[in-house]
């Protein structure tokens, strides 16, 4: 059976955050890593990582690029797409 291709198509990239309690974010093509205090998404604008407490990914759509997360929220931080060094895996075995 032929691999997938990769998405070529980039999708509409959005956040949206409710209460600092709930985030929706639209345009994630993976999610790289996640813990209770972190979340690493891969967005066509770049890496964005998501820093709080009792972070929990509530629903995950990977067709879509949804991304919902529950937890306090302290913040997001993006890395320009250009600067990635690669995935989680890749950065672990270096």
């Amino acid at each position: 059976m032929p691999a997938e291709p990769k998405r070529t198509v980039k999708l509409p990239h959005n956040i949206i955050m409710e209460n600092r309690k709930k985030l929706m974010i639209t345009g994630v093509s993976e999610v790289d890593s996640f813990d209770e205090q972190t979340v690493v998404l891969i967005c066509d604008m770049g890496e964005l990582t998501v820093k709080g407490s009792d972070l929990k990914i509530g629903s995950l759509n990977v067709d879509s690029g949804e991304v919902n997360i529950d937890g306090n929220i302290y913040g997001l931080v993006y890395a320009d797409a250009e600067n990635r060094s690669g995935g989680f895996l890749k950065r672990l075995f270096k």
